[in-house]
């Protein structure tokens, strides 16, 4: 089965929580709060988007976290290869550590090529901005709620 690990899941809620108001500056307790996400595995997710450049973290008293660039920039292809390496279905596809040992004389590295590429266009087709637009806000209430609806309705 072809499936995201959890990690990877988790840091397109937390990212898409930041997207919803990209001008605040997010401290990794209030990311943990609203997303609903563990704080320990919100601090994780933090530093490692961070290096891998979809996050900047400012340090001080009103330091935190925003996003390194606009959430219609950022693509699912690079939050999946900031926490999950390259993406390849297989051993010999381009950019892979391939180990095969048929791979010279195999018909379907070709193939394995066009649909791994497939996917990634997939992916880098899909922003933060479509992911977060469908996301309600955890415990924020909605026009014309209050915040117990709010509650209810994303629990």
């Amino acid at each position: 089965m072809f499936r995201l690990n959890r990690l990877t899941d988790y840091a397109v809620v937390v990212m898409s929580q930041m997207a919803m108001r990209p001008e605040k500056t997010n401290s990794a307790q209030e990311i943990a709060a609203e997303s609903g996400v563990p704080l320990p595995t919100v601090s994780k997710l933090l530093g490692t988007l961070t290096r891998a450049g979809l996050m900047t973290s400012q340090r001080g008293a009103t330091g935190g976290y925003v996003l390194s660039r606009s959430a219609e920039s950022i693509t699912m292809a690079e939050i999946i290869q900031a926490l999950e390496g390259p993406i390849a279905l297989t051993a010999c596809v381009e950019g892979a550590e391939s180990n095969c040992e048929v791979e010279s004389l195999c018909p379907m590295r070709g193939n394995w090529n066009r649909v791994n590429s497939a996917i990634h266009s997939a992916l880098s087709s899909v922003t933060l901005a479509d992911m977060s637009m469908s996301m309600p806000m955890f415990g924020v209430p909605a026009p014309g709620e209050n915040e117990q609806e709010a509650r209810r309705n994303t629990a």
